[in-house]
């Protein structure tokens, strides 16, 4: 008998474990077969869709692009001396690529100390470009040779730090001319809103002020650089492009130097302005305003306690030159215009000067509080006598004397290249009053803007072109800084005077210095001379002095224009001094600069 074994272990077959075994293996397939069509799907779409932003971000991160700022255009005097350069510097740059932004905190603790600047000025530069902007951003100017040497040698803890040579603005002379020069600087986030669209970038330097702001487009020239490969440590494995800079241009001024440095030594360091043009044509041969500025403070960083001493009181940035300030007695020569063309007054008008008059129940004095008998235009002129335009203001009428105030191109600016900075002065008239001041216009009014004096402003530049229309026999001038060989007749416009108008502006300002109250200007060394003083109250502080003149007198080669503001004493006494000596400085081109000009005791107004 055969006895046969059950198979107890063996699982019985039913209808509900028929194929169990193949659903794992199937669930497997099923799993791989959706991750691999997850996989492959997500490659196309990263390959298809995103493939063009992926190659960049990998060329990003092995590509480095080094602009290469261009070296700016030179600015000369008329006879081709250097007024502004450019000289080799280093800068110091961040490469946001080369770290992670995590990491870059180390590097920012470590640059500022040895940079002594603050770690939020790092990390607010290199946020403003992004931290994968393939771009390098300048952080520091102008480093010196020890920061240089310093940053070698703590290299390996100042990944993403590149040192490189770069040009940078230099005045070789300081501070003169620093108002017309202006200076260049770091572009504010409001600056690359405004020039964004001319291709500038963060960082870029730009003209600030003066000249260099003026004529930016010709001075920048156009980015350089190179485009590289690095590899993993950031260095150069071959350069892909090269893109050479263009030097901007180099341009010329109408200034000359010798006469700038003596109008500069003339004013010294009182407060206010001297400049000098050509009576012909209008072109500006020196400009100085005092308090001034080294504009080579601008070509690296500038401490907090730097910028601190430019912001005070004195606002050494305000070219004073370009400002309105009461115009004083040398506004006659605009009243002598308005009585003589009016018509209402003859050239061989006499008129009794007395200690003063009483207009509208007001008192107004003579400077000299005892008046100087009967005067003509030219004797009145000469000594200056407020009443005696006292008389011819109430004659004129306020219309009158307005309308020629305003020819001769006052309250407007005068079309120099500075024009942001130049302030137009001021024409007031009954509804600028009545605006302003809130009431209507009165007799007393026209009788001060006679001598110069209420709410008239003019610059001193505006009374040295107001000088041009005497010395040139009646043509208004448009003062320039850009040297050009135009024929003088570009730069000027007929203002249609009489003949005897002229000859009478002439003889009076003549006089003013053969025997007047500028007889400080009547010396040996100098050709005649002619001129006109002025001193303008300003109440409550000391006056302020005036002194234009030009000279030749028959042939007119220079004008020169001095202001002192509330520099005390008369226009004869502390600003024609100033004026004697840029005139000397001209005619006489090889004599030792002076100093300081010195206040003199002449006859004075």
């Amino acid at each position: 008998m055969t006895l046969t074994q059950p198979a107890s272990n063996v699982p019985q077959k039913t209808a509900r474990t028929v194929g169990r075994g193949y659903q794992s293996v199937a669930l497997m397939l099923f799993i791989s077969l959706v991750m691999l069509g997850g996989i492959c799907t997500r490659l196309a779409y990263l390959q298809l869709v995103e493939g063009d932003r992926n190659r960049q971000l990998a060329d990003n991160n092995r590509i480095r692009l080094i602009p290469k700022q261009p070296e700016r255009g030179t600015i000369r005097d008329r006879k081709g001396k250097v007024l502004a350069v450019s000289r080799l510097s280093h800068s110091v740059y961040l490469w946001p690529l080369a770290q992670k932004k995590t990491e870059w905190n180390q590097t920012f603790k470590r640059l500022a100390q040895l940079l002594k600047i603050p770690e939020s000025y790092l990390q607010k530069r290199i946020e403003q470009a992004g931290y994968n902007s393939p771009y390098l951003i300048r952080v520091m100017r102008s480093i010196s040779p020890a920061q240089v040497t310093a940053l070698s040698e703590y290299a390996s803890e100042l990944e993403g730090v590149q040192v490189e040579p770069e040009a940078v603005r230099y005045y070789p002379n300081g501070d003169l001319a620093a108002h017309v020069l202006g200076y260049t600087g770091e572009m504010s986030d409001q600056d690359l809103e405004r020039y964004k669209a001319k291709g500038y970038r963060l960082g870029d330097v730009i003209g600030q002020m003066g000249i260099e702001a003026a004529y930016e487009d010709l001075l920048r020239g156009e980015w350089g650089g190179q485009q590289v490969e690095v590899d993993g440590m950031g260095q150069v494995v071959r350069v892909l492009g090269r893109k050479q800079t263009q030097a901007g241009k180099s341009i010329t001024l109408t200034l000359d130097l010798d006469v700038q440095k003596a109008a500069e030594a003339a004013l010294g360091d009182r407060k206010g302005a001297i400049v000098a043009i050509d009576p012909n044509n209008g072109a500006v041969l020196a400009m100085v305003s005092r308090p001034a500025f080294d504009p080579n403070l601008f070509s690296g960083r500038i401490s907090d306690a730097q910028w601190k001493r430019l912001q005070s009181e004195d606002h050494p940035f305000v070219n004073r030159a370009l400002q309105g300030f009461p115009p004083a007695s040398t506004f006659k020569i605009v009243t002598t215009t308005a009585a003589l063309e009016s018509g209402k007054f003859s050239p061989d008008t006499v008129l009794q000067t007395y200690p003063s008059l009483t207009i509208g129940g007001i008192e107004f004095g003579d400077w000299n509080r005892a008046g100087f008998g009967p005067l003509g235009f030219v004797g009145a002129m000469a000594w200056s006598s407020d009443t005696f335009f006292y008389q011819i203001a109430m004659g004129v009428g306020d219309e009158t004397l307005i309308q020629w105030t305003r020819r001769f191109g006052f309250g407007r600016k005068t079309g120099i290249e500075l024009s942001s900075e130049e302030s137009p002065g001021l024409v007031p008239d009954d509804a600028w009053k009545r605006k302003e001041v809130g009431e209507g216009w009165f007799l007393g009014d026209t009788v001060n803007m006679s001598i110069g004096q209420g709410f008239l402003q003019t610059s001193p530049l505006q009374v040295a072109v107001m000088f041009a229309v005497a010395a040139n026999g009646g043509y208004l001038v448009k003062p320039h800084l850009l040297k050009d060989n135009e024929s003088s007749q570009n730069w000027r416009e007929p203002l249609n005077l009489k003949p005897e108008t002229i000859r009478i502006l002439q003889e009076g300002l003549r006089e003013v210095v053969s025997s007047g109250t500028g007889t400080a200007l009547n010396v040996q060394n100098l050709p005649p001379v002619a001129g006109k003083s002025g001193t303008a109250e300003d109440f409550g502080r000391k006056s302020h002095t005036w002194f234009g003149a030009y000279a030749p007198a028959n042939k007119p080669e220079i004008i020169v224009v001095a202001f002192g503001e509330n520099s005390g004493g008369g226009g004869g006494s502390v600003a024609a001094p100033m004026v004697r000596q840029v005139l000397e400085a001209y005619f006489h081109p090889h004599k030792k600069p002076a100093k300081q000009a010195e206040v003199e005791e002449v006859v004075t107004d």
